[in-house]
């Protein structure tokens, strides 16, 4: 995860899930090609992402993307560094949080730690007084997939559950810059409130976009063109592979 230093040095990280990779001269995720590539559904082979996705919801999460519901709340998985803004974000990440809070209307915020963070006992503390000042904000400590299931949809800084949201069918509102930001509402460049207003009336096409991130924007590793793959992409930075 830290940024290359020497001239020719690249950073390899998983695409999210195994086998799927990516090679990149930057450790910044919003700053990767596929962030700055152009998504179109109608350049995804339709029959092949479908299988795609089944088999790959069904690989990850088993049956539970088949048992989906929208039960009235939003799901808010928090990431580390709170009260911090940085410069890929659009406020801290209580900021956030008092933003999604006014704008939750009759929906209940539910809201996750990141079980890899350390937080501070400031941060813990204003949290709790978050939670008593809001009656509809709950901290939780439910899983994932569960949250993923019964959600309405999803609000975050760039946290990979909005990601895992795409195999459950469930939109989401990006705050922060990252590489998965094509068809979720961001409010880097809608606002807060068109953000909000856009998550409401968003249907994307979740098979297409996750064939195309993965399996044509990622390296998978376990297809026969993985070497030929990883060759061309270490060719483009100057290494001298064959």
């Amino acid at each position: 995860m830290r940024e290359p230093f020497p001239d020719r040095a690249v950073t390899i990280r998983r695409a999210y899930y195994y086998p799927f990779w990516q090679i990149e001269r930057t450790a910044q995720r919003w700053n990767w090609d596929v962030a700055r590539s152009a998504f179109d559904p109608n350049e995804v082979p339709r029959d092949d992402a479908q299988r795609f996705y089944r088999f790959w919801q069904n690989r990850l999460f088993g049956a539970a993307p088949k048992a989906t519901s929208r039960e009235g709340f939003i799901y808010v998985p928090l990431q580390g560094r709170l009260a911090d803004h940085r410069s890929f974000q659009s406020c801290s990440p209580f900021e956030m949080l008092e933003q999604v809070l006014e704008r939750a209307g009759v929906r209940r915020v539910v809201a996750t730690l990141h079980p890899n963070e350390s937080y501070s006992k400031d941060d813990l503390d204003r949290l709790d007084s978050m939670a008593r000042r809001h009656g509809s904000l709950s901290v939780s400590t439910a899983g994932m997939q569960d949250l993923l299931q019964r959600c309405d949809f999803v609000v975050t800084q760039n946290s990979s559950a909005a990601f895992a949201g795409y195999f459950f069918g469930k939109p989401s509102v990006l705050y922060a810059r990252i590489d998965f930001h094509h068809i979720a509402a961001s409010v880097e460049k809608l606002g807060t409130s068109g953000a909000f207003d856009a998550v409401e009336q968003m249907r994307p096409d979740y098979a297409a976009y996750l064939w195309w991130f993965l399996q044509h924007m990622s390296i998978n590793a376990g297809r026969p063109d993985a070497e030929d793959r990883i060759a061309v992409r270490l060719g483009g930075f100057g290494w001298p592979v064959s």
